[in-house]
């Protein structure tokens, strides 16, 4: 099979395109012939090493496709099942590992692609609505990012638990992207100064909550957008990790809360990401939740969707087709 390995760290250009001897799944997992893979920021935090992974290493963890074999152990799945998980060995492939316990079958209303697009990036939205700060109507919630990926899939979820959307976004072809899914109101970062926005948007308040995905360059100021006994929730470091903090700086901010939740966390369990699949495939089917695909590259281009990503210029998802 064809795959892209990273054998060192550092740029996309450290991303090669191999000839690698096709998988065999061992006990409790699934090998599939891969139709999608999500590009993450996660993989890019892998290949710059920000998060340290063993190396050799086929990158990519978002795969959908077709079961093409199972390993012993393994039950409900047969060959020529669709399929899909955020916790693929090396997805970055035309064939691939996933460990059944944390892999779902894709319903019938949803096509593979799309399933691809929604898996991680929708958990992650889902879990970070509902549980990590569960909205409830009238909150009033600040997401950044809005019209990327995990932006995106964070307003609609918002709105449709009654929340108040404040986003933020780079340009103005991304505030209406924001627009369009559902934000209340929309602030282009790059030339308004968010934090007094939030707080002109909530009065003077504060919002109750802040999604934060993009880390170092928005982390005072989402600081400044929280009310009193607000909670910071960092999900990302799109722009780098947020720097090291005194935790006397959240008493001095309002008695802050601030979290660091990992998706893994919040689907620990077979039952957990299978609930929180059904509610993602349920919406889409129903048009409650649109999935925006913004850019499609061939699996030897894995270099390009990595630049594409890290330019913050890209919306809705990126996908690697092999």
């Amino acid at each position: 099979m064809r795959a892209i390995r990273l054998h060192e760290t550092g740029g996309p250009e450290n991303l090669r395109f191999e000839e690698l001897p096709d998988p065999a799944p061992g006990p409790g997992q699934l090998c599939v012939r891969v139709a999608a893979a999500g590009v993450n920021f996660i993989d890019t935090y892998h290949r710059r090493g920000l998060y340290p992974v063993a190396l050799p290493r086929v990158l990519g963890g978002e795969v959908a496709g077709i079961v093409t074999a199972v390993g012993a152990g393994v039950t409900g799945f047969k060959p020529g099942d669709r399929v899909v998980s955020a916790r693929a060995l090396g997805g970055y492939a035309e064939l691939a590992l996933l460990p059944a316990e944390h892999t779902v079958l894709v319903p019938a209303g949803v096509e593979t692609v799309v399933a691809a697009a929604l898996f991680a990036q929708g958990l992650t939205a889902h879990c970070l609505v509902s549980d990590v700060f569960s909205l409830q109507p009238g909150h009033t919630a600040l997401v950044h990012a809005a019209a990327g990926g995990v932006g995106l899939l964070l307003v609609q979820l918002a709105k449709q638990r009654g929340a108040r959307v404040f986003a933020t976004v780079g340009n103005d072809a991304k505030a209406a992207i924001a627009r369009a899914a559902g934000a209340d109101a929309v602030c282009v970062y790059t030339r308004e100064d968010f934090a007094a926005a939030a707080r002109a948007f909530t009065a003077g308040r504060g919002v109750d909550v802040a999604y934060d995905g993009v880390g170092r360059d928005t982390f005072n100021g989402t600081l400044d957008s929280l009310r009193p006994r607000g909670m910071f929730v960092s999900y990302g470091n799109a722009s780098g990790a947020v720097p090291p903090f005194a935790p006397l700086l959240l008493m001095q901010k309002g008695s802050l809360f601030f979290t660091r939740p990992t998706m893994g966390d919040y689907t620990a369990t077979p039952a957990e990401l299978q609930a929180r699949a059904a509610d993602l495939f349920a919406w889409v089917m129903s048009g409650a939740l649109r999935v925006s695909i913004g850019a499609t590259f061939p699996l030897a281009e894995a270099a390009a969707a990595h630049r594409a990503i890290e330019s913050r210029q890209t919306t809705g998802k990126i996908l690697l087709l092999p």
